[in-house]
């Protein structure tokens, strides 16, 4: 559908299938009745709650650093170093970075359920790895296994949801697994300032890594009676299962019956249009001589990068992976503890709580907007706002005195000597505070959920090629945020830190506004049309239901 993040097969058109006309006609009287459909349905409800636990424990291992490195003191052997703290926490990114192509051909291969399974495994895995090392090294690879679950949850994750659910509500289905990481980071810091408060502060911080598996556990068994996408049954010709998946979905009926004929005749032609695309490079490929499966990934790349279209599509897609990284948010969600300690607050595993909070409420209404504003416009309306928020929090910086050693306590962290501070040392944190909480909320609004839908810029035959590769860009991005923001605001100075990352704002800014055209009301075929010859953007404001 056109507002949706992603369409796979079974919501899309079969216009161009050169089959008979019963087929066509099938499919478009499919098509009407899903758009009818007044409600997901409980199934559907229950595989998104499902899958959406991923999230969930994206969001929980984003939060958890955040508390576990202002916990861990000397447990690891000696207290933690800048660049201790910046491989642990861009470990996981690093191998999200890696992992993330990969998790693309597996998914085709062993289908999005086992892949869910497997990211699970790690989660358990790299979790139990946190909780019983000693050593700063075993934290490291602890973070890197975990790094392989995010890596391919992250991608497989977002295609489930949207394989299996209705046209009508796979935008706000997607939204809502970004709700899920959302939850999950709140759910990271009450548990972390708990065990903070409470808990023993020498093992505290193994008991918040090690929960992390509980989630995964939970995950693994509720997904083994999960079913398959219809999408990946139909195309490795298990047709029946997939009948079945599709009745599940849509419920029951004479005109429900209709629609999952159309619904499955659609993938169905578009898997044979696949095929017949694979059987004609194979055919070339034995002409040839050459190795069928290096040829056929390489007419993929090429297909990507020298469609005129395709290549536009992977550049949209990059550069919002890049900014929603670039821009400087999960250096709060990692280190926001420690920013808050620096800063004095007393307890800054709390403090880091309102900045989730913030977050996941923005996130929620969200939800609401994303289909109903735009892609374009919300972005528009939003980056600026999180500039704004950056040079506030600059400025607030410039009143603090910073401890030469960004390890230590801050100075205006004791009691005693705190009449002595100025008075606008002692407000400048509060301000900083209100600050990122104003960067936070904007970014929840648009590039925290937008750039996800990627999916809907690229082709059926080259989308999972595109969408990984723009998701390792969010990856490889991450990695050098958490790797070089304790640094930057030791050697550049915090002011200038968050000048930089207000700068990567407005210059995103700047490529939006020129080349995101507004996918609102698009479906896939449109938007392909919007890309063959240009950018789109002017085009796709010309329409009466757009207006900028």
């Amino acid at each position: 559908m056109a507002d949706t993040a992603e369409e796979p097969l079974m919501g899309r058109s079969t216009d161009n299938y050169e089959g008979d006309a019963e087929d066509v006609d099938l499919s478009s009287v499919s098509l009407l009745l899903e758009k009818n459909l007044k409600n997901p349905g409980i199934f559907v409800w229950l595989l998104t709650f499902s899958a959406g636990i991923s999230g969930l424990l994206f969001g929980y291992d984003t939060g958890v650093i955040s508390a576990t490195l202002v916990s861990i003191n000397s447990s690891l052997g000696h207290p933690l170093s800048t660049l201790d703290k910046s491989l642990i926490t861009s470990a996981t990114a690093l191998f999200a970075l890696l992992v993330s192509p990969v998790s693309g051909i597996l998914a085709d291969t062993l289908g999005r359920k086992k892949v869910i399974l497997l990211a699970d495994v790690a989660f358990i895995l790299g979790a139990v790895l946190q909780a019983i090392t000693t050593s700063v090294g075993g934290m490291i690879a602890g973070r890197a296994i975990v790094g392989i679950a995010v890596g391919a949850g992250s991608f497989v994750t977002p295609l489930y949801i949207a394989e299996i659910s209705p046209a009508p509500f796979r935008g706000r289905m997607l939204v809502l697994n970004i709700l899920f990481v959302t939850f999950g980071q709140v759910i990271a810091y009450i548990v972390g300032w708990a065990f903070v408060q409470w808990g023993n502060e020498a093992t505290g911080y193994k008991w918040i890594l090690g929960l992390g598996a509980v989630p995964a556990a939970g995950q693994m068994l509720v997904m083994l009676v999960m079913p398959e996408t219809p999408r990946w049954l139909a195309q490795v010709g298990r047709r029946d299962e997939a009948r079945r998946v599709l009745n599940k979905v849509f419920g029951a009926g004479v005109d429900v019956q209709r629609m999952v004929d159309g619904v499955l005749k659609g993938i169905e032609s578009e898997v044979r249009e696949e095929d017949e695309a694979k059987r004609t490079r194979m055919k070339a490929q034995k002409q040839k001589g050459a190795a069928s499966w290096v040829t056929d990934s390489k007419d993929i790349w090429t297909e990507l990068f020298r469609v005129p279209g395709n290549r536009r599509a992977l550049t949209i897609a990059c550069l919002l992976q890049g900014l929603q990284q670039l821009c400087g948010f999960n250096s709060l969600m990692y280190f926001s503890a420690t920013i808050f300690t620096m800063l004095g607050f007393s307890s800054p595993t709390l403090t880091s709580l309102s900045v989730a909070v913030t977050n996941f409420i923005m996130t929620c209404i969200a939800l609401g907007l994303i289909d109903r504003v735009g892609r374009r416009r919300i972005l528009l309306w939003s980056v600026p706002i999180m500039a704004i928020g950056l040079l506030f929090c600059a400025t607030g910086f410039i009143f603090i005195r910073m401890p030469a050693d960004l390890n230590s306590e801050a100075p205006s962290s004791s009691a005693s000597a705190r009449d002595e501070i100025p008075l606008s040392e002692r407000t400048a944190p509060l301000l900083v505070l209100v600050s990122i909480m104003i960067y936070v909320g904007s970014y929840a609004l648009g590039l925290g959920n937008v750039p996800w839908m990627q999916s809907e810029l690229f082709p059926l035959n080259v989308r999972s090629l595109g969408s990984g590769l723009s998701t390792s860009t969010n990856w490889g991005a991450n990695f050098i945020v958490g790797l070089t923001f304790l640094p930057m605001m030791e050697f550049l100075t915090p002011p200038w830190t968050f000048v930089v990352y207000a700068g990567v704002c407005i210059v995103g800014w700047l490529f939006i506004w020129r080349i995101y055209p507004e996918t609102k009301g698009l479906s896939l075929e449109e938007v392909g049309e919007l890309l063959a010859n240009g950018w789109g953007v002017k085009e796709s404001l010309r329409r009466p239901e757009v207006e900028e």
